[in-house]
């Protein structure tokens, strides 16, 4: 058995102890008064059998008293002897009236009888004659008609016995109620005779007789117990003489336990009752003492949950005791859990080496706050800085700065929100207001803040997000802030809220290329092709490939996001192998069409460095006998230069022409053009599309044209959409164009449909 509170286990198990205690008590006054009861009764069942044993003894002599006056009377025995029956009978009922007896008989030693006051039959004359004659009993129990009866005989000698004069007196209820009134108890007495079946009451009528079960006839006399109807009761059972030995005879005496009982059963209400109240008592007792006892543990028990939900928990020191001590304790170790707790929290919310709250405070405030601003200033040049100066000082220097902003912000809480960022929310009407104090505060924060005795210039650059606008890709405002640091930078300006158009998707697209992968083993990438138009060919000699993503979902998804999340990510390269192997199929497709055209393939600057790819490039190539050009820009060379133009050069000994990409949109250099083992220089559109509009741009082109034959490259000019761009070019001598007027990306098999056409006559018409 299992309980939920210590009080009731307790008030359980010790008025369970109380209460076996108590039944054990019981149970021996029980035993003890019961035996003694029954020992009560058994010396007053010896007693009134021994007092009948007199009584029967006494009557069986008063009866032969009588029967032996009448068998010693001379009259009689002549009248016996000459069969005078008038006169027999008149002398047994004289002597049967005297001696009250219910009748009297002589019996002849041939076994004729002479009776009155009762008629003898023929089984109780066989069992008297049998008994007197052959057993000599002259005294004992005789059956007749089914009655049993004292009987007593005296013989009659004349000198010569000549036969017996019998008494008999029933053994009625009558006689048995007197012989139960000699009795200090009330006892039932009761004549049993044995026959076949068992003992009988033979007092009963013959029709009403009840077989008693169990009875043990003992000569000694001794008391025992029977089962009856009624219960258990005390019997006493004696022998009596009987003329009929197939059926002896007994005296029982019986008296039922439960009158014995009768006496004590007010002392056994008032046990019952001191013990009953005794264990009210204990119990109601218990359970106060137990109240006592688990009261201030159950206390400990609130407080210790009140304390793993963060609460500070205290409870009453009630005694000196150990619970008392443990309460005592348990106070103490509450005290240090909430000291240790603030210290803790303290640490969790603010900056360890500036002492200002930190991001998450930042952020808990943002959160609670609705229209507000938060605003976040990022120190210029930090890692300068902080090498200049070191971490220490970097450090004082952001408190300072942190304690200027917060002055300046009419005492707005500042948190250290990064390694060179601090932050803190105000308020403002709108997006001009709230700009406008933040580029205040930016303004005012460029004063040198003098460090270690010497003067520190700093700059800061400040985003902004209101607290109200939340942003499906950036829950966090704090966050929001950070990015509209970043999108102030790339605009080169002190202070920008942020843009979440300009910030766009990052989590989609951070999904979308994981995704990138499956899409290249689902068949969901495909090449298109653009023509290079050859100037003096005057044909399509040449395509670049382009790499095309069709997704389920979003659709086409834009190569400018998948090429270069592909090479933040590391998926450029099977992205790149991909399409190698690709084109490497479509252009022994385009031979079988009838068209050797040099195919145009997007190096990556990620995979310059990569000598790996290299030689899986080279073994494609090698093994397809394909006419293919990498196309590279010079910005990827100055990552790694040493390795990158190893490389160029394995490209170029292997019979790969190399083409430099979107030449003039970055910091070109000469010395790198020079070292560069390039066949072929791409000029970029953003000098083509105003080539018809600016005789700058002619200028240059010109001047890159000749710049690049004189190092024996040929030119090609991206981004020709007019006829007035490509009649330019041809006369500037370009080698090449590409563009949406020569034609756009297309599929392999609309570029083989393409090919098979008027490719000149459409271009010169352009031209003209």
């Amino acid at each position: 058995m299992s309980f939920r509170h210590l009080r009731t286990r307790l008030a359980v198990l010790y008025t369970g102890l109380f209460a076996a205690a108590l039944l054990l008590v019981a149970l021996a006054v029980v035993t003890a008064v019961t035996a003694s009861a029954r020992q009560v009764v058994l010396s007053e069942m010896t007693a009134s059998g021994a007092v009948y044993a007199q009584v029967w003894e006494s009557g069986s002599a008063q009866l032969r008293q009588g029967a032996a006056v009448l068998a010693h009377d001379d009259g009689f025995r002549r009248a016996f002897t000459t069969g005078d029956e008038p006169r027999i009978r008149s002398a047994l009922d004289n002597l049967r009236a005297r001696q009250n007896v219910d009748g009297a008989l002589i019996i002849g030693i041939d076994g004729r009888a002479t009776a009155t006051g009762l008629t003898l039959d023929e089984a109780s004359r066989d069992a008297l004659f049998s008994g007197l004659g052959s057993r000599g009993i002259d005294a004992g129990v005789l059956t007749i008609n089914g009655q049993p009866y004292q009987a007593v005989a005296t013989p009659v000698m004349a000198p010569m016995l000549i036969g017996w004069v019998v008494f008999a007196r029933r053994l009625d209820a009558g006689q048995l109620q007197q012989l139960e009134g000699l009795s200090a108890i009330p006892l039932t007495a009761r004549i049993l005779s044995h026959g076949t079946d068992g003992w009988h009451d033979a007092a009963a009528a013959p029709s009403g007789a009840v077989p008693i079960a169990d009875i043990m006839v003992r000569d000694d006399g001794r008391a025992g117990t029977i089962r009856t109807a009624e219960g258990e009761a005390m019997t006493l059972v004696r022998p009596l003489p009987s003329f009929d030995p197939a059926a002896p005879a007994a005296l029982l005496l019986t008296y039922p336990m439960k009158l014995a009982m009768r006496p004590y059963s007010a002392l056994l209400y008032w046990l019952s009752a001191i013990g009953s109240a005794g264990l009210a008592v204990l119990l109601i007792g218990t359970w106060t003492l137990a109240l006592g006892l688990t009261r201030p543990i159950s206390a400990l028990d609130k407080a210790v949950h009140r304390l793993q939900q963060g609460e500070h928990a205290e409870v009453p020191v009630t005694s000196s005791d150990e619970i008392g001590r443990l309460a005592a304790n348990f106070n103490v170790m509450a005290g240090d859990i909430r000291d240790r707790e603030a210290r803790l929290t303290h640490m969790a919310l603010h900056d360890q080496e500036t002492g200002l709250p930190n991001r998450l405070a930042l952020e808990r405030r943002a959160a609670a706050k609705d229209g507000d601003w938060v605003i976040l200033f990022s120190v210029d040049r930090f890692e300068v800085v902080r090498n200049a100066i070191g971490y220490d000082s970097m450090a004082r220097l952001l408190g300072v700065l942190g304690q200027r902003l917060s002055a300046l912000s009419e005492g707005a809480a500042m948190a250290r929100v990064g390694a060179g960022a601090l932050g803190l929310i105000i308020e403002a009407a709108d997006d001009e207001a709230a700009e406008a104090l933040a580029e205040a505060l930016c303004e005012a924060a460029d004063t040198p803040i003098l460090l270690n005795g010497a003067p520190v210039d700093i700059a800061l650059t400040a985003g902004l997000s209101c607290t109200g606008r939340n942003d499906p890709n950036i829950a966090s405002a704090v966050d929001r802030a950070a990015v509209a640091v970043d999108q102030a930078r790339a605009v080169r300006r002190p202070t920008a809220i942020f843009d979440s158009r300009a910030y766009g998707d990052p989590g989609g697209n951070l999904s979308l290329i994981s995704e990138l992968m499956e899409a290249l083993r689902n068949g969901e990438f495909s090449l298109n092709y653009q023509p290079k138009y050859d100037f003096r060919a005057e044909a399509v000699t040449a395509v670049e490939a382009l790499a095309r993503w069709t997704h389920p979902r979003r659709g086409v998804v834009s190569p400018d996001l998948f090429v270069t999340m592909a090479e933040e990510t590391g998926h450029i390269r099977p992205l790149t192998e991909w399409v190698i192997r690709q084109a490497i199929r479509d252009h022994a497709a385009l031979r079988t069409a009838g068209h050797d055209l040099t195919l145009s393939i997007n190096i990556s600057g990620r995979l310059l460095a990569d000598n790996s790819f290299a030689d899986f490039a080279l073994a494609e190539i090698a093994a397809s006998d394909a006419r293919l050009c990498f196309e590279i820009t010079e910005t990827a060379v100055m990552d790694n230069p040493e390795v990158a133009l190893a490389i160029i050069d394995r490209f170029a000994a292997a019979g790969v022409a190399v083409s430099i990409d979107d030449y003039g949109s970055g910091l070109s250099s000469l010395a790198y053009l020079k070292q560069i083992r390039a066949d072929e220089l791409k000029i970029d559109k953003s000098f083509i599309l105003t080539l018809d509009q600016s005789a700058r741009d002619g200028l240059l082109v010109k001047s890159t044209i000749d710049l690049a034959h004189g190092l024996g490259l040929r030119v090609t000019a991206e981004g020709v959409e007019t006829p007035t761009a490509l009649a330019l070019l041809r006369g500037m001598g370009c080698d090449m164009a590409q563009g949406y007027l020569i034609g756009r990306p297309m599929p392999l098999a609309a570029l083989i449909q393409r090919l098979d056409g008027p490719v000149v006559a459409e271009v010169a018409v352009r031209t003209a």
